[in-house]
């Protein structure tokens, strides 16, 4: 299917990750921590915004933490809408929060908390995680935020095209979805940062069109430019 195939009263979801975090690039784990975008995060929201620039999009819809908003606030102000402010937060649409493990690089939450690292690890998608400054979520209470949060989305503005900034965890839980993949499967499959993932949602089912739109991203080389 095409986006263009999509019967009447079809929603057609732009599912984005928000650009890179500098904790994104030393593999930090943000979850609900508000980290903003780094230089290349910003590179990365501006090419996105012009190449969405000219697609019909009637409503943007951002997570509220400060990288998928900023990344949100680009694609509004490339379709030459210069009041950021009218960007839709959801609160709904945060990333996973991981509770103790916030704030620590992956191999700092195997040494303080090794059992729960190898729950997590394991896909043991009910365990519980270590207290933190944010209250921890289990995979499967996480899955079903996030996509109730996007069929809820398409459920309120049917025939419409939404773009949703999100985060990686948020993406993952609607390509399961879409596809019908088992929460304790591993993750086999890339979640690019500021990439376009396309779906549709027709009466009420999760679609999946097109997975890990870079190519926006490609730097520009100096044998490209005229």
């Amino acid at each position: 299917m095409t986006l263009n195939d999509a019967p009447a009263g079809t929603t057609t979801i732009l599912l984005i990750r928000h650009g890179e975090t500098a904790w994104n690039a030393e593999r930090r784990l943000q979850g609900h921590l508000d980290i903003a975008l780094n230089a290349e995060g910003e590179r990365q929201a501006a090419a996105l915004g012009a190449a969405l620039a000219g697609e019909q999009i009637d409503l943007v819809i951002s997570s509220d933490l400060a990288r998928a908003r900023q990344t949100a606030e680009a694609i509004h102000l490339a379709r030459g809408a210069p009041d950021a402010g009218r960007v839709q937060c959801d609160p709904q649409l945060r990333e996973r929060c991981y509770g103790g493990f916030e704030g620590l690089l992956y191999s700092e939450i195997a040494a303080r908390f090794p059992l729960e690292f190898a729950a997590w690890q394991a896909r043991n998608v009910d365990a519980v995680l270590p207290p933190g400054k944010n209250q921890g979520e289990t995979f499967r209470s996480f899955f079903e935020r996030a996509t109730g949060a996007i069929l809820g989305h398409a459920a309120r503005h049917p025939g419409q095209t939404l773009a949703l900034v999100a985060h990686g965890g948020v993406l993952e839980c609607a390509y399961r979805a879409a596809l019908g993949l088992p929460l304790e499967t591993p993750r086999d499959f890339k979640v690019h940062n500021a990439s376009i993932n396309r779906f549709v949602v027709e009466q009420g089912v999760l679609k999946l069109v097109s997975w890990g739109e870079i190519d926006h991203l490609r730097q520009v080389a100096l044998d490209d430019l005229p």
